[in-house]
């Protein structure tokens, strides 16, 4: 049964060889002062103790009033690697995914799950060292609509079975179901075992568990939950999510090292 991420219950799997993973979307770091921040985000970044986070709506087009594009922000204030999986691509800056983390990148991909007109998708899909594993850890953002949703997931089961079964791996993001028992969900659960279900969103009134994180196995999910801070309760309209890992219940180690491609940042 997985606890409650409580600081104390945090901190005791702060010395294990885990992987500390969360999922957070920044809202394009616009908060509920309706004021873009990507500093503020970063803050919230640091105090959740994560080496690696998931992001959603990391927006870099112009006229946000920032000094720097978002994501090189944010990597400025974690010390994080910034691995952009962008979806929409503009002359004016990019919009998107992404990923930051302190672990070694061994590979990057970017799958594209856009869905006939809609808002353009996709998932970031990167493949970390952690501490000898080779755990990939795939970061999305799903459509609004049940019909898109429905589309993403069948797409990203393909990726998945594909993975080979011994390698663990970690899907997070917005999954954007608000039904409990919605189809996309059901069929996640299916493959990856169920994730915890805890309310995220909307900060001001927390009532749907948008925001996801699942591991396979799952018996490897150590602990999960809703990162609550005055910081997260300003910084943007989702709470963010986190989770510790085992990522050496079954092993793949890291294979020899091979060329690694962040960019570029669209799909």
């Amino acid at each position: 049964m997985i606890r409650r991420s409580s600081r104390r219950r945090w901190q005791d799997y702060k010395d294990h060889d885990c992987l500390r993973v969360g999922s957070y979307n920044v809202h394009g770091c616009r908060g509920s002062d309706r004021c873009a921040d990507a500093h503020r985000i970063a803050r919230v970044i640091n105090e959740m103790g994560c080496d690696t986070v998931g992001l959603q709506e990391v927006n870099s087009r112009a006229g946000e009033g920032l000094e720097l594009p978002q994501l090189d922000a944010l990597k400025q204030g974690t010390g994080m690697t910034a691995i952009p999986g962008l979806t929409i691509i503009h002359h004016d800056g990019h919009y998107g995914n992404a990923l930051l983390t302190r672990r070694k990148v061994l590979a990057v991909q970017r799958h594209d799950l856009s869905y006939r007109a809609c808002e353009p998708r996709g998932a970031l899909d990167v493949e970390l060292d952690v501490d000898g594993v080779a755990v990939r850890v795939m970061v999305t953002h799903l459509g609004l609509r049940p019909v898109e949703r429905r589309f993403q997931v069948k797409q990203m089961l393909r990726l998945l079975h594909d993975i080979p079964r011994e390698q663990p791996v970690v899907v997070l993001g917005d999954i954007n179901e608000w039904l409990p028992l919605g189809r996309p969900l059901r069929w996640l659960h299916g493959i990856l075992g169920h994730s915890p279900a805890e309310r995220s969103f909307p900060v001001w009134l927390p009532v749907f568990a948008l925001d996801r994180v699942w591991v396979r196995p799952r018996s490897s999910l150590l602990s999960f939950g809703v990162y609550r801070s005055p910081a997260a309760r300003v910084a943007s309209d989702h709470y963010p999510v986190r989770a510790v890992v085992n990522v050496h219940q079954h092993p793949r180690m890291v294979p020899h090292a091979r060329p690694v491609q962040v960019g570029p940042p669209c799909i």
